[in-house]
């Protein structure tokens, strides 16, 4: 039975038909994950690949990886997608508030994170990571989502073919250039997810007080990571990223700004080894509108131009 069928205020609907499958398992974090294992192992025991996505809250991420890393470690590919995330659902409490799940990401093995502040990059990363699924050398994929409101004209999408698909292979391989100034940046402002709003108006006020800035969409911090590792011949992986999204030129201070704890994207400083201020939430949520709670973590655009100042000057 479909409880919610005549809810109107449930956005998607279900609807049972023989292409696919949806199972609803309630508040069993553990259990889901346990299943994405199994469905994710089918490639390899019966050579019957399948693509099982779980969906979750994503504070609960955390309860979940346990068995999901045991899944993972077994062979089982999937893609886990922990949404709403982070401070941006103020208005729910402290509770639902994840803190230190960007890091999950980052760290865990066979897995690549993604953290998308747009609806086209979300669409990309989702693509890239079906694509690594249910098959040797495949990876599982962990998708940082929030229910932030967003501009998607804030995005700035190339109308172009060739300058799209460059932006495509950007935002999959973890960061793109999105706001490029004029001349050389005296700052860089690396943002992940739902910041990106206040990162580009502080970019803007930045320049008008004579402060040209960069603004860098970090799309995967754990793919710009493993990019610097094998720069350093420590991975195996490719380093072109990190040319395309930070290019050696526009090195500048930087600021790195996400809804999660700052040390996700402190390595980022290292990338040119410049100075650098990391924002980001280290304390446990507080209740109350998005402006107030942004302030009272310092992701609002006023903290973001005030780092960017204290290490410009």
């Amino acid at each position: 039975m479909d409880w919610f069928a005549d809810d109107p205020e449930t956005l998607l609907h279900w609807r049972e038909r023989p292409e696919g499958q949806h199972l609803e398992l309630g508040i069993a974090e553990t259990n889901l994950v346990g299943l994405l294992g199994e469905l994710g192992a089918t490639w390899s025991r019966w050579g019957e690949p399948l693509l099982p996505i779980g969906v979750l809250y994503d504070p609960f991420v955390e309860r979940a990886l346990e068995p999901w890393s045991f899944g993972i470690y077994a062979g089982g590919q999937s893609i886990l997608v922990g949404t709403p995330s982070g401070v941006s659902l103020a208005p729910e409490g402290g509770a639902h508030q994840s803190i230190t799940t960007p890091s999950v990401g980052l760290e865990q093995p066979g897995c690549v994170s993604y953290e998308p502040a747009f609806a086209l990059d979300t669409e990309w990363t989702l693509l890239a990571s079906l694509a690594r699924l249910g098959r040797p050398g495949g990876t599982s994929a962990y998708l940082r989502l929030s229910t932030r409101p967003i501009d998607q004209a804030l995005a700035a999408v190339p109308a172009d073919p060739a300058a799209r698909e460059r932006r495509r292979r950007q935002v999959v391989a973890g960061a793109y250039l999105l706001r490029h100034a004029e001349v050389a940046p005296a700052i860089t402002i690396a943002a992940m997810g739902a910041t990106l709003p206040e990162a580009l108006e502080a970019a803007a006020r930045l320049t008008a007080l004579g402060h040209p800035a960069d603004v860098v969409c970090v799309t995967s911090a754990g793919l710009l990571f493993s990019a610097m590792q094998a720069r350093a011949g420590r991975d195996t992986g490719e380093d072109w990223i990190l040319q395309a999204a930070f290019p050696a030129h526009r090195a500048a201070p930087i600021v790195t700004v996400l809804d999660g704890h700052p040390h996700t994207l402190a390595f980022l400083a290292g990338i040119h080894r410049v100075r650098a201020a990391h924002l980001g939430v280290t304390r446990f949520g507080q209740s109350g509108d998005l402006p107030f709670v942004y302030r009272y973590h310092g992701l609002d655009t006023d903290s973001i131009i005030q780092a960017a100042l204290d290490i410009t000057h």
